[in-house]
């Protein structure tokens, strides 16, 4: 073993102290930094630029360029084509949901495409329908908890104009 290295049981564990991560895709993440630095540069005059939103957030241009396509698929940025085109946001920060970001991109938000358990006993398969209901009852939380977040929230946030998000308040 290393130095200065741990051993963790996870059975010594109680259910309650799991730690897991929630992931979000790349392509969320990328949305959503695109998308807020289309809101903390709302004053500037006219759309913004695929390069100037890739030049601010380090993000790869031709990938978010296919992102900025989805999420102007989805209505949430208006684009202008031509000298001088760029993106927009379709609507005030404060009416574009987080989840709304990521499903635009990645689809539903959901732990998995496990399809839908059978109810009320009716599994046949190993007791696996149970897992599934439980699947599915946890991306109903997941969503729940991302349509808590707006652009304009994250935007105050990193403004310093609110708390953020997880932080004790004061």
């Amino acid at each position: 073993m290393m130095r200065g290295a741990r051993v963790i049981s996870l059975t010594s564990q109680p259910a309650h102290a799991y730690h897991g991560v929630v992931r979000i895709s790349t392509r969320g993440d990328y949305a959503c930094r695109a998308l807020l630095s289309l809101a903390l540069h709302t004053d500037e005059p006219g759309p913004i630029s695929v390069r100037d939103i890739a030049t601010r957030t380090a993000l790869p241009q031709p990938y978010l360029e296919q992102i900025l396509l989805a999420l102007k698929g989805a209505g949430l940025v208006h684009s202008k084509r031509g000298v001088g085109g760029g993106y927009t946001l379709a609507r005030h920060p404060d009416k574009i949901l987080l989840s709304e970001i990521l499903a635009a991109v990645d689809g539903p938000i959901s732990l998995g495409d496990f399809g839908e358990p059978h109810r009320d006993g009716a599994c046949d398969h190993e007791g696996q329908c149970v897992l599934l209901a439980i699947w599915h009852s946890v991306g109903g939380h997941m969503r729940d908890h991302l349509a808590q977040f707006t652009l304009g929230g994250v935007l105050a946030a990193a403004r310093g104009d609110a708390q953020w998000p997880g932080e004790p308040h004061h």
